[in-house]
């Protein structure tokens, strides 16, 4: 990049002007004060956008006084402290189906299949219940096959016969190179059937 300064001479900055130091600046609200108003102070709670306009003396001085959780109870303010993680806002539990306090979005944010109540739950609920439990050679023999443990047994059938096809040693023209798969497959095919997917 060509740096020509021809460019960034004219590039003028405005001064920033002080509001505290403005002519114009109010004048302080503290009883009986007449400085000017330089600096702002929150109202309080239930008046969070307003502000009072005091000097610095006076806004020093209700700084050390101002108390926002003032008049409420331990319990109270425990509440809002907890309220205060979530920005207020209404929060519910994580896949129970059930809400807290949920706003009613219009059906922007409806479930209609289920995904995250009680359908899928049960449908996970009725699947492990009915499956039994897959072992570490199991899991190994379907991986030499090429599917998941999830295979149902014409699954492992199908697969099975695509398998011998393709590295049988007559279907590539007597070329033993992949004789050592085609014996892994039929291992895995054979043990399968044993524990009665085959």
């Amino acid at each position: 990049m060509k740096f020509d300064p021809q460019l960034f001479d004219r590039i003028r900055v405005k001064p920033r002007v002080d509001p505290r130091a403005a002519d114009d600046a109010p004048v302080c609200e503290w009883a009986g004060c007449k400085e000017k108003a330089t600096h702002r102070a929150p109202k309080g709670r239930g008046r969070e956008r307003e502000y009072w306009r005091f000097c610095l003396a006076h806004v020093r001085a209700y700084n050390q006084s101002y108390d926002f959780f003032a008049g409420m109870s331990d319990a109270a303010v425990m509440a809002y402290q907890k309220d205060a993680i979530t920005g207020h806002r209404p929060t519910w539990r994580m896949g129970t189906g059930r809400s807290r306090a949920r706003p009613d979005f219009g059906g922007y944010a409806a479930d209609p299949f289920g995904l995250f109540g009680e359908g899928l739950r049960a449908e996970r609920r009725a699947r492990t219940e009915t499956s039994r439990p897959v072992r570490n050679a199991e899991r190994k023999a379907l991986d030499t096959l090429g599917l998941d443990v999830g295979a149902t047994k014409a699954e492992v059938k199908s697969r099975f016969k695509q398998l011998v096809k393709r590295h049988h040693p007559d279907a590539n023209g007597g070329d033993r190179s992949t004789e050592d798969r085609l014996v892994e497959i039929i291992q895995s095919y054979n043990y399968l059937k044993s524990v009665g997917f085959g």
